[in-house]
């Protein structure tokens, strides 16, 4: 692979610009308010691209093409069960939260939230949110570390566990740092350039091959099954279940608490229409043409690639089109992918454990201070914790990002879901179903895998069945509860009347 200067000069170009931010933000940082939610202030595009460049990561210029690259195009079930999760979450969810997390006491976390929304003074709905937050994200993380060993190895020849740790290192720097603010903008500028790549490199693709139609007839020389929809590469029918789970990605969007804080700290819910016309165009292109990546990949490399190496497809395909400085800026999109879902991820587990559990439970009358010192640490022992999971270099990506987004989408998505829109559900309907969500999960990938179904379905809806049960054999809410529901109601119809 390409290692000169040219490649070195554009790494060292990205990595001072995301120094840069890191550092001016630790100057700028407050409060704990500040650090994990940036003060509630962000724009619609900061907003917009932030929140898709924290979803996407890594795994959407790897991990997608790399099961397109085998699959053809029933990878597309993926993308499609993604973009209907994203439009869904920005319309049902976004202005909701953004208002609804004002009213309750000004909340900065998902757990803060779910307290302050069910008035739970025992802290058991805070603690268990966030036991399940430090658990799925430790998976999450170590899933961007593995992309980003997997990057450096690739690119540089690097040994693998060098090359994750090079990764850790700079995701740490700019998160301990710089904090939610220096988290957003670096999100915003690697959304963009995420977005440039995975468009410049099949595009250029194509072309190599001889234009879109000699593409695709090489594509269906290879294997016909290739542009079948309802099989997969060996021309086996697809099931209806197996449709239904790679549709199911789409629900874990509800739960997702890195991306729900983006929605939580934008400036006014009257911003988001425009935000999400922003982020769903972007969406739209992303994961269209990171399909796309995969079936020209096959059709450029034949079948070069195997195991853990299909997810290396795009950059490969980029090492062979492009001098070193060009692909050293487009490499660098790659990383910046892996380093704005890490790096929020990081930031959304460290608020939980310093908020969540060490303020909430161990020193309630830290000060913010010492709230935002054990915040910093706490991003170093999760990513420790990261890493180790990430060391086995035989991880494959998707596999490590399907465990976790299934796992805060089965938690949490029923739950964000019934607080913003169902007045009745109780506290006891809350735990119920971050717990059996979240235990479902695990049990159902531990022992069940098996039967093909994507742990989120399952887990999906038992959550959201122990949510009602728990909820309507339980005493209706306390008007204080009602009470507060109905002001965040009607805040949220003053906001949407005021922007028309």
């Amino acid at each position: 692979m390409n290692n000169d200067w040219g490649l070195l000069f554009a790494f060292g170009l990205y990595f001072l610009m995301m120094f840069c931010i890191g550092i001016f933000h630790m100057r700028q940082e407050q409060d704990l308010g500040d650090y994990v939610l940036g003060g509630r202030k962000l724009g619609p595009w900061v907003s917009a691209m932030s929140a898709e460049a924290s979803d996407m990561s890594g795994w959407m210029l790897m991990g997608l093409p790399g099961y397109a690259y085998l699959a053809g195009v029933s990878a597309g079930w993926i993308a499609l069960g993604l973009g209907l999760g994203t439009l869904l979450n920005w319309v049902l969810v976004a202005k909701r939260l953004r208002v609804y997390t004002k009213v309750a006491n000004d909340s900065i976390t998902l757990p803060d939230y779910f307290e302050n929304r069910f008035h739970d003074k025992s802290k058991t709905l805070r603690v268990i949110s966030a036991i399940f937050i430090f658990i799925f994200f430790l998976i999450y993380t170590a899933s961007g570390f593995v992309a980003g060993g997997r990057l450096f190895t690739t690119v540089l020849g690097l040994p693998y566990f060098e090359s994750l740790l090079i990764t850790a290192g700079i995701v740490i720097f700019y998160t301990f740092t710089g904090g939610y603010l220096a988290v957003c903008r670096t999100d915003f500028i690697q959304g963009m350039m995420m977005l440039a790549a995975i468009i410049v490199v099949p595009t250029t693709g194509i072309i190599y091959a001889g234009g879109p139609a000699k593409s695709v007839e090489t594509l269906l020389d290879i294997n016909p099954n290739y542009f079948n929809f309802f099989t997969d590469a060996t021309g086996a029918t697809l099931s209806l279940t197996a449709i239904l789970s790679l549709l199911a990605w789409g629900l874990g969007y509800f739960g997702q608490p890195h991306i729900l804080v983006r929605f939580m700290s934008i400036s006014s819910a009257r911003e988001i229409p425009r935000a999400t016309r922003i982020a769903m165009v972007w969406v739209a292109f992303s994961l269209a043409f990171a399909v796309i990546v995969g079936l020209i990949g096959r059709v450029v490399l034949g079948n070069s690639l195997h195991g853990v190496n299909t997810e290396t497809v795009f950059m490969v395909m980029n090492d062979k089109f492009f001098t070193s400085f060009i692909s050293g800026l487009i490499t660098s999109a790659i990383l910046g992918a892996i380093m704005s879902t890490s790096s929020g991820q990081l930031l959304v587990t460290a608020s939980a454990i310093s908020n969540d559990f060490y303020h909430a439970l161990i020193h309630k009358s830290a000060d913010e201070k010492e709230l935002l010192l054990v915040s910093r640490i706490a991003v170093i022992l999760v990513s420790a914790c990261s890493l180790a999971i990430a060391s086995n270099p035989n991880n494959l990506i998707l596999d490590l990002v399907a465990y976790a987004w299934a796992g805060f989408g089965a938690s949490f998505g029923p739950l964000v879901l019934c607080s913003l829109f169902w007045r009745r559900m109780t506290l006891r309907g809350a735990v119920a179903g971050v717990f059996f969500g979240g235990t479902t999960v695990l049990l159902w990938k531990q022992f069940f895998a098996s039967t093909g179904i994507y742990e989120i379905l399952p887990g999906f809806i038992i959550s959201a069945l122990a949510i009602y049960i728990f909820s309507i054999t339980d005493k209706e809410p306390d008007k204080t509860i009602t009470d507060k529901f109905d002001q965040a109601h009607q805040t949220l119809q003053e906001e949407l009347a005021a922007d028309k």
